[in-house]
């Protein structure tokens, strides 16, 4: 189970990027299987070719970012759809992360990287290791608490609720776009390169169907822990992402067949969707306008914060 907690708060970070275009942005960004990789693969190769771990890790973050400014850009300055804008991103990406790696998989297991240290004192899967990777999920959600406290912060938050609307009052909703995408894949593309020294190897295809265990994380953690504040909402997506986990280490325990996680996932998300129409959970929360009927807008103005606002 330890194993299932740590795996939970690395890609908490993961589920931090999703939600920062899912839920703040309302912009359905397919990048993140890409980006995932091509931190992963930015990370390894910098590593194996005797970089520092720490600029390896910096260096995939990096690379993540530029993943995520040229979606923006297809979307903002080539005037093509968002999830059009992703999926041609995350496409050339595969090539991109064939082309860094030189080949489909790369072994870091005789190689010096950040996890290192855990591994040889033998405290990885232990509380150690778990409160080592919670510190470092919680100081992100901090970064991003602030962030989104900031006037930028705000912007961006406003283009999410009403684009017209903000644009009006002078900001410029394209730069909000692409600094947002460039933050959320640039901090999946970190979990990569952490989940890539924490494996022992990069794949061509770690990051395939990685958006779906995004969703889930942050639409699970909101249904059941809320979102109604920012603290409380990003403090959701990481705990969403532990209990996915914990969902997958109890399905693999009672016998499930590992082919049929996809699966797993799917269903998971189908019931964080699901969850706040039961009738307990739906009278606890307040209704607010532009709730959607499974309290989860896709595709539709997002239920979170306004300009001004700490939230709604």
């Amino acid at each position: 189970m330890t194993t299932a907690l740590e795996q939970g708060l690395i890609y908490a970070i993961v589920a931090l990027g999703v939600y920062l275009t899912f839920r703040i942005l309302d912009f359905p960004d397919l990048t993140v299987d890409g980006s995932f990789t091509l931190g992963a693969a930015v990370t390894a190769k910098m590593i194996i070719d005797g970089g520092s771990p720490l600029l390896a890790t910096a260096a995939g973050f990096g690379a993540g970012m530029i993943a995520g400014i040229v979606t923006g850009l297809l979307h903002t300055k080539g005037k093509i759809n968002g999830l059009l804008a992703g999926i041609l991103t995350m496409i050339a990406l595969y090539s991109v992360n064939l082309r860094v790696m030189g080949k489909s998989n790369l072994s870091l297991l005789r190689e010096e990287t950040l996890i290192s240290p855990l591994k040889d004192n033998g405290l990885l899967g232990t509380a150690t290791s778990i409160m080592i990777f919670a510190a470092i999920a919680l100081l992100i959600k901090f970064i991003i608490d602030w962030f989104l406290h900031t006037d930028l912060g705000l912007a961006v938050q406003a283009t999410g609720d009403n684009e017209d609307m903000i644009r009006s009052f002078g900001v410029n909703t394209d730069n909000s776009k692409i600094l947002t995408l460039a933050l959320s894949n640039g901090l999946v593309a970190l979990s990569g390169g952490l989940v890539a020294q924490y494996q022992g190897y990069a794949d061509s295809g770690m990051g395939i169907g990685l958006i779906l265990v995004g969703l889930a994380s942050v639409i699970l953690g909101q249904a059941i822990f809320g979102s109604r504040h920012i603290f409380v909402s990003t403090l959701a997506v990481i705990l969403g992402s532990v209990l996915y986990r914990l969902v997958i280490y109890f399905a693999l325990d009672i016998g499930f067949n590992p082919n049929d996680m996809k699966l797993i996932t799917a269903v998971i998300v189908v019931i964080a969707l699901l969850l706040p129409q039961w009738r307990p959970v739906k009278n606890r929360k307040p209704q607010r306008p532009g709730d959607s009927i499974s309290g989860v807008s896709i595709g539709s103005a997002p239920t979170h914060y306004t300009a001004g606002q700490e939230a709604r």
